[in-house]
């Protein structure tokens, strides 16, 4: 059986430089930075008190007072995510089964809002007080299961949740679904509104966490020498991904076609990869066989960059593995720079900036790179944006748990 073709054909982002895709690429090339004091509670002895807030959403904007009490935050970005990308495919003014649409979302914690402020009620006043929604806005797979509520789509439906890599796991198994015909059209993506004093609190002990708090924007520094920790972010990405022939037919922009991925596991610390880069250059390299790309040919890397002491020298070690002298060519820059983190959804805002890089012919940069880290010795596009054909593009994530992912695009 011949796997068949995939194309991405929408995309709808909230992100902490905007509400939507042109907000969210025109703050990235312009090297907007998206970090700032913590604005959403009071900060108080925190050792971190900086991240990268989705400042411009507002609930009531998109969500009736009664709607609202029923979502989590991280469900609200993906519900507004989806809405934009619809539109952007224009699939709802087309015909289609519902039965051949699925939704395929990945998050890393979920609605730890929720958690925390029912956690106080609990405490407070006491089990009976606890709210009827609790369960159903915390629980995962809310926003997966919301999508497909609200419009209908009846096809496969789940949430993936690796940490940093559960997105590009989820678009990983919504291709799949497209590829072997279990569905025509898959929305699919990642969505994170962890911003709360529990998980800072908890990522500043694990010692993750910058904590240049006197310079916020300065803080998110992949690859340079003088990087101390990523910064947290928050917000969601969703892509449509659709059979090729049927977008064709229908008359449907295509902004790439998903080529292929890897997945790997390093099986060796539940926080810290391992320092040879073994596991995630297996996964570029599987990503690469999957679609039938020789290293040569990929022109650009949306690296995971997270600011790091480790990462960002071990993400290094596996890019010079996997493309040897051709490592030298590629241009390599850091989405989380200028969004920080979104844990669970990085990989879907990682996989929107790959894609729009082939489709637009322009390479954001990596902000705050100033002096490189000796060991972080390629080319990670400093300062500016840089207009470049990018023939095929890979994006990377790399999770606790030791979860690696690469997903290759192509151009459409």
């Amino acid at each position: 059986m011949s796997r068949r073709r995939v194309v991405v054909t929408g995309l709808g982002c909230v992100t902490p430089l905007g509400a939507g895709v042109e907000a969210t690429w025109d703050g990235l090339i312009h090297g907007r930075s998206g970090v700032a004091t913590i604005s959403s509670f009071d900060v108080g002895d925190l050792p971190t008190k900086i991240a990268a807030e989705c400042r411009s959403f507002c609930s009531e904007d998109h969500f009736s007072v009664v709607e609202a009490k029923k979502l989590d935050r991280f469900t609200q970005f993906s519900l507004v995510s989806a809405k934009q990308a619809l539109e952007d495919s224009g699939l709802l003014n087309s015909t289609y089964e519902p039965e051949r649409v699925g939704v395929i979302t990945g998050t890393g914690i979920g609605g730890i809002i929720e958690l925390e402020a029912q956690d106080h009620v609990l405490m407070s006043r006491g089990p009976t007080r606890v709210s009827p929604f609790f369960i159903p806005k915390m629980m995962a797979n809310a926003m997966s299961g919301q999508i497909s509520i609200k419009y209908g789509f009846q096809g496969t439906n789940f949430v993936t949740a690796s940490a940093c890599a559960s997105a590009s796991h989820a678009i990983a198994m919504a291709v799949r679904c497209i590829q072997f015909d279990e569905a025509d059209v898959v929305l699919s993506g990642g969505a994170e509104a962890s911003i709360t004093q529990l998980a800072l609190s908890g990522f500043s002990a694990l010692k993750a966490l910058s904590r240049r708090n006197d310079n916020p924007q300065a803080a998110s520094r992949p690859f340079d020498r003088d990087r101390d920790g990523f910064v947290m972010g928050e917000g969601c990405a969703i892509l449509i991904l659709e059979e090729r022939e049927r977008a064709l037919r229908r008359g449907a922009r295509v902004y790439a076609e998903v080529l292929g991925y890897g997945s790997t596991a390093d099986a060796f610390h539940i926080t810290a990869p391992r320092e040879d880069g073994l596991g995630p250059a297996r996964a570029i390299g599987l990503a690469l066989r999957d679609g039938r790309l020789e290293p040569s040919q990929v022109d650009y890397v949306n690296a995971h960059g997270t600011s790091t002491e480790y990462n960002d020298v071990v993400e290094t070690r596996a890019i010079k593995k996997v493309f040897g002298d051709h490592s030298r060519k590629l241009a390599i820059s850091s989405t989380k720079s200028m969004i920080g983190h979104l844990l669970g959804a990085a990989g879907a805002v990682g996989s929107v900036a790959a894609i729009l890089s082939i489709f637009r012919g322009v390479v954001h940069p990596t902000l705050n790179l100033e002096n490189a880290d000796p060991e972080c010795d390629l080319d990670y596009v400093p300062g500016e944006a840089r207009e470049r054909r990018v023939r095929y593009a890979i994006s990377n994530s790399l999770g606790f748990g030791g979860h690696n992912v690469c997903l290759a695009f192509g151009p459409p």
